[in-house]
This record gives C-alpha cells, structure tokens and sequence, in this order.
C-alpha cells in the first residue's frame, strides 16, 4: 500500500491554530472571564482562521471536549481552505466505524480533513470509557487498529486477526477525497508510541519542550521511521503569547496565571500524575509544579502546564523574538506548528498580524491571493481622504 507523500524539507513552515472545545478565557482556571465554547463562537474562530490563512485548526478530543468529529462537521460548510485535525480514538471506536466517519468528512469539506492518531494517556478517563488496558497494550491496539484503517481508506478488502481486532472481509465503500487517506499525525514519546508513529504515520508530533529536548526527541523518531524506510514530517504543538514589545507578552503571560491560587495548582497538578503519558511526565519535569521555574528555555514559558493537561509551554516574547525561536525548531527539522493562546479568537489575529509576516511560510498558509484585498486601503483612511501607507515586514 502506498503512502501519502510528504512535503519535502525546504526551511519552510506551515501553521495550523486550535479550536477550544473545552473552554477558552482570559484567564487559567478561572471563570472570571470566560466564555461559553458555543458553536457561534467556535464558528467565529475557525473562520478568522481560515480568512487570516492558517493551514488548518486542531480540535482536542476526551471527555472535558466537545465531540471533535461533531463540531468539525458542523463547521466545514462555514469554511473554505482551513483543513481540520480531527482525533481517531484507538480502543474507543471500531476501525471501520473510524474510517467511514473520515471518509465521509474527507468527502464532505473537499479533502480537508486531518487525521490525528490519540491512544490516550489518562487511565481514570480511559477507565471510564471502557479501556482497561496498560499503557503498552493500548499501542498494541492502536497498531492493529491502523492497519486495518488504512487499508480500508486505501480501498482494500480487509481480513485481519490480531491479539486485539479482527476484519473480516472489512470494505468502505465511499472513498475519501485525499488518496489513499488523509494524513496520519501522531504524537508519542515512549518507544512503544514511536514505533506505531514510524509504521503508520505521516507526521510526527511533539510537544513544546525546550531545543534540545525536541532535538532529542526527533532524532529517536526519525531513526525509528528509516528503519522502517520511511521519512516523517514533524509538527510541534505549543501555546503563543506574542505582543509588540517582550515586556508587555511576559506581563501578559504573568495576568494569565494571576487567578491561580496554589491549592488549584496542586490539584491539578495531582490529577496530572495519574497519566501514564510519557509526553505528558515530560512537561511536567519542566517545571515541577512550581510557578517560580516557569521559563525552561529563551522565550518558552511552562505557566500553562501548571493546570493544564498535554501542551503546557508557551512562546512568550516580542514578534522578532517568537518568530527566532520557531525559526530554531524549523532548523531541527520541525515544518508545522499547531499553536494556541488565550482568548483563541484575538490572539488567532495577534499572531498572524505580528508573526506571519516574519516566518518562511509555505503557499498553504497565508492568505488566498484577492485583487480587491491588494489593492487596499490597508487600515482606516486618515481625515476621510489620505490612505495609509502599507508596510509589510521582511521575512
């Protein structure tokens, strides 16, 4: 069976954003601020999205989410370039349920659809769902699980028997629009989840710890996908706190975390240990729960992952100064970045307002080419008569 193609690497990047599903606000874990994750609002996000340019949006998936599959549905009619990554649940659906939903997707939003593989990492959650499983025997899963699912995105009559799923003569009838599937991310740090990652995957993801962790990291994934003969893009997923100047992003990474006390940090960060995650131990070995060694790294803040599960680190500083250190994970070999920042919907324009301009984008992110948008005027006329100048920063 043949692979979907992977971009080459050419020191370029695209970047995709994130659709809150389970809470946004302009503070950490406080209600003060927040605001109902309604579809209007999500709506209002994804479309600032796909108009600013972005690659696409990731949708979380577990049980403090809104279905990622339902609310992908409902806004790929609202949208028209933006692609969606959408979680497949190894243990939680069946592959051929799995796969019809994805091709369907795929079909409806014109071959929009992303396809982010989650094994899942929280055994009281997992436990609840139904999954009793070790955390090697749930990549056990995840493994028979893709190889079933790809082959029947691919076409294939599928029969297959393993220690955990069985198909017997498996098809899906209508095809999706990306062939032979949409792409595949995964992100695992353990061996176990490194090798589904090089036997199934397109893209491998991180999360967003310091250089030369993700060095580290990516170097362990891309010796484990050669052995299979095979190349990974690599994606990272982090959280931004851009502003004009450095002073005013770290003051306002300092208000994000002004509503936690200690006692919610320390739940919190109770709850997380319960993960048998590998990438989740990881973020928090950078911090150690304590909101004094909160800067791991130049510019990379850990203040989120205080009370906040999977991505905890944040790009803090100046435009100049987010777009170097992404242009240093771009030197390891990273080619998308799947970001975030609180609340989604003004920092979606922040971001791409003050840092696309600096970063060597592909021609999938960034805005479509429009002769009425080129031809300005670019902000509000002065005086009702003189039409601001147009200033674009180099790259």
């Amino acid at each position: 069976m043949s692979l979907p193609g992977n971009p080459p690497t050419d020191g370029k990047t695209d970047v995709l954003w994130f659709l809150p599903t389970h809470g946004d606000g302009r503070y950490l874990g406080a209600s003060e601020g927040a605001r109902d994750v309604s579809l209007p609002y999500l709506r209002q996000i994804a479309q600032a999205a796909d108009e600013l340019g972005y690659f696409g949006v990731l949708l979380p998936t577990g049980r403090s989410c809104e279905d990622s599959w339902v609310v992908a549905s409902a806004l790929a009619p609202l949208t028209q370039r933006l692609r969606f990554l959408v979680a497949v649940r190894p243990g939680l659906q069946e592959p051929s349920v799995a796969a019809r939903m994805a091709a369907t997707l795929d079909r409806i939003s014109d071959g929009r659809l992303l396809i982010n593989v989650v094994t899942g990492g929280d055994p009281v959650e997992l436990r609840g769902d139904g999954v009793f499983l070790d955390h090697d025997a749930r990549y056990e899963v995840t493994d028979e699980f893709l190889h079933i699912w790809r082959g029947l995105m691919a076409g294939e009559t599928v029969n297959f028997e393993g220690r955990h799923l069985r198909s017997e003569g498996g098809r899906v009838i209508f095809r999706p629009v990306q062939a032979p599937y949409p792409p595949l991310y995964f992100g695992g740090s353990s061996p176990a989840g490194i090798e589904v990652a090089a036997e199934h995957c397109e893209v491998y993801l991180t999360w967003g710890e310091p250089p030369a962790g993700v060095a580290e990291k990516l170097a362990r994934a891309r010796e484990a996908a050669e052995k299979k003969g095979k190349k990974f893009s690599y994606g990272i997923r982090l959280h931004v706190i851009v502003r004009e100047t450095e002073s005013e992003a770290w003051a306002e990474a300092e208000k994000l975390i002004s509503r936690l006390d200690d006692a919610t940090i320390a739940q919190a960060q109770a709850t997380l240990k319960r993960q048998d995650s590998e990438g989740q131990k990881r973020m928090m070995a950078l911090h150690g729960g304590d909101r004094n060694k909160l800067v791991v790294s130049p510019n990379l803040w850990a203040g989120v992952g205080l009370v906040r599960g999977g991505a905890g680190t944040a790009l803090v500083g100046s435009a100049d100064q987010v777009a170097d250190r992404m242009k240093e994970y771009i030197d390891l070999g990273i080619d998308r970045f799947i970001l975030s920042g609180y609340p989604h919907l003004e920092e979606a324009y922040r971001f791409a307002e003050l840092v696309f301009p600096k970063l060597p984008l592909r021609s999938t992110t960034g805005r479509a080419p429009s002769t009425a948008r080129n031809n300005g005027p670019f902000g509000e006329v002065i005086a009702n008569d003189i039409v601001p100048t147009r200033r674009i920063s180099a790259h």
